[in-house]
């Protein structure tokens, strides 16, 4: 039974704006088992022991997409660009605590001004590419960023954007004009000092319609490197040795955290890609000569849709790291290519402070198993009313970190939401939102998400973010966004829609499907928009009038099932033009 006595004075407490927590002297000193404390010093010293070698492997194909040179960038010329851009950064009146945004996709720019703006005490802002204004608006505006740093060709509307919140944007390598914030106060926008400055602020869709700001400090990263160099054999990271793959983005946590701090660690070699191609990917995983990649359950799907080919296991992969893959498909795919693939669970939120992988002992592969708690974390699964359930009774997963700090690795806070940081962490416990069971031998299987969040390729959309958009479409007179199962995606957005009075006929309806979707595109990121769509005579709702989320998934599952919802997938693309 886990101890459920209260916290004691090493926890976390809110500050009165809600922004960063204080942290006990304890706690900071704790940083790393490196002994560094900002994510700049760790690639330094690394870069100071294996100047050499390289850092990262730029392929061909992204190569061209970004418009750089293929071939490898060692860790000392990576440390000698990081040097120059520190110093034209520097000269810039930016002060330690402000926040860049960063519009630099997976490339060399990226890193090299990320680790520019850690040297300085900045926190930067990765910004998704397939975000509409709206959206842009939101974060600049929230995030308080003081400049932009864009890649060349981003959309018009990023300057426009930019331009009406009165926000800089200059490109990777240009010097930044002056700000006028030279005298600014930035305790507020980013406070904490050493390992527990900001180092990055990562936006994640809530419940509420707004995404929430995670503000994720120095010791978030390094202790991400640390789990990942701690895995056991054979998922364990060889010094000075692994190449590791990525086709995933630079503004998700797994990248971010993971996979580069995971080579910045042990003195591995990152292969970013601008995105997963799998006509091309059996080539790049060989010739990139990758040991380790990282996945999202899509990927291993789409592969073992695809006809087999020679090169499919002429690679030195030793495993995969990701999460939900098609437990029908886990064997099959480790039998066809010829590697493990490590299903972990994590999220945003809980960085590496509470990691769970299933990388000891049985890993069940088949099943929806994602590990055992570790000895660093503490875990519970409780009903409804809070009450711990017994094993093999599904609940809903609470963790916090073992010892005096139990917030150690996670996110600091939501930015500007003390409210929903303290929701968050009710009764001292981390509450996940998500459904688990754990068996009699302790592992963990995932059953279902509690939160009003629809998970699509890894991406996670809050249904009431996509309603409040399609709301203002002038033919509806009510909306209701949920999921259903995808076989590639996890899961896709769909919508059920009731019409005006006097809208009915087929003719209608395709009008009013096309103009929804029409809307949420020019809105909303492409992902958000609704794959499918149905009009029905009256939504689910309680007796107060409530949506019942619940029944409202039921309903489109059975539809889904029945044939009976209007496929709009095909036209969900990034490159279809908005609007």
């Amino acid at each position: 039974m886990i101890n459920e006595t209260s916290l004691n004075s090493a926890q976390t407490q809110s500050d009165s704006s809600g922004d960063s927590p204080q942290f006990s002297e304890s706690a900071s000193s704790a940083a790393s088992v490196y002994g560094d404390t900002t994510i700049f010093d760790r690639f330094t010293a690394t870069a100071a022991r294996i100047t050499n070698r390289p850092f990262l492997r730029i392929m061909p194909g992204p190569a061209a997409v970004w418009g750089v040179d293929a071939g490898d960038i060692s860790y000392g010329e990576m440390a000698a660009r990081v040097t120059e851009r520190r110093e034209v950064l520097a000269a810039a009146d930016l002060q330690s605590g402000m926040r860049v945004g960063l519009y630099l996709y997976n490339g060399p720019d990226f890193f090299v001004n990320w680790l520019a703006l850690n040297a300085l005490g900045l926190s930067i802002v990765p910004i998704n590419p397939d975000l509409q204004r709206r959206e842009l608006s939101y974060i600049i505006a929230h995030s308080e960023m003081r400049l932009m740093i864009a890649a060349a060709g981003t959309p018009s509307i990023l300057d426009e954007v930019c331009r009406d919140e009165n926000v800089p944007i200059i490109g990777p390598d240009a010097v930044p004009p002056a700000t006028g914030d030279a005298n600014v106060d930035v305790g507020g926008m980013n406070a904490g000092s050493g390992s527990r400055t900001e180092a990055a602020l990562l936006y994640t869709s809530g419940t509420t319609g707004q995404p929430k700001g995670c503000q994720l400090d120095q010791v978030y990263f390094l202790n991400a490197g640390d789990w990942y160099a701690a895995l056991p054999a054979p998922f364990d990271l060889r010094t000075d040795t692994e190449i590791m793959l990525t086709p995933l983005p630079m503004f998700h946590m797994n990248a971010l955290a993971y996979s580069v701090m995971a080579m910045i660690t042990t003195g591995g070699t990152l292969v970013p890609l601008d995105r997963f191609h799998p006509a091309e990917w059996h080539n790049v995983v060989a010739e990139s000569g990758a040991t380790i990649l990282h996945y999202l359950g899509v990927l291993p799907s789409i592969l073992m849709k695809m006809d087999p080919v020679p090169t499919e296991r002429a690679h030195k992969v030793r495993f995969g790291f990701g999460a939900g893959v098609d437990r029908q498909l886990h064997a099959p795919f480790e039998e066809r290519f010829g590697f493990p693939l490590l299903e972990a669970w994590a999220m945003t939120e809980t960085g590496a402070g509470v990691c769970i992988a299933a990388s000891s002992g049985d890993r069940h592969v088949g099943t929806s198993c994602f590990g055992k708690a570790e000895p660093e974390m503490e875990a519970r699964i409780v009903d409804d009313d809070g009450k711990d359930v017994g094993d093999g009774e599904p609940g809903e997963l609470l963790v916090r970190r073992a010892g005096p700090d139990p917030r150690f690795g996670f996110f600091s806070a939501y930015l500007k939401d003390a409210a929903a940081t303290d929701a968050a962490w009710q009764d001292g416990w981390f509450h996940t939102g998500d459904i688990v069971i754990r068996d009699a031998d302790g592992y963990f299987f995932f059953r279902d998400r509690k939160k009003n969040i629809i998970r699509r390729s890894g991406e996670n959309i809050a249904a009431v973010e996509v309603e409040t958009v399609l709301m203002r479409h002038p033919a509806v007179a009510s909306i209701a966004v949920g999921p259903v199962t995808d076989p590639l995606r996890e899961q896709e957005v769909a919508c059920l829609v009731v019409p005006k009075a006097g809208l009915g006929n087929p003719v209608q309806m395709t009008e009013l499907f096309d103009g929804l979707f029409a809307l949420a595109r020019a809105e909303l990121a492409y992902f958000k928009a609704p794959g499918w769509f149905a009009a029905v005579e009256a939504m689910p709702l309680t007796g107060t009038q409530k949506l019942q989320r619940g029944v409202l998934q039921d309903q489109l599952s059975k539809m889904l099932e029945a044939g009976s919802l209007t496929d709009y997938r095909p036209r969900k693309s990034r490159r279809a033009p908005a609007g």
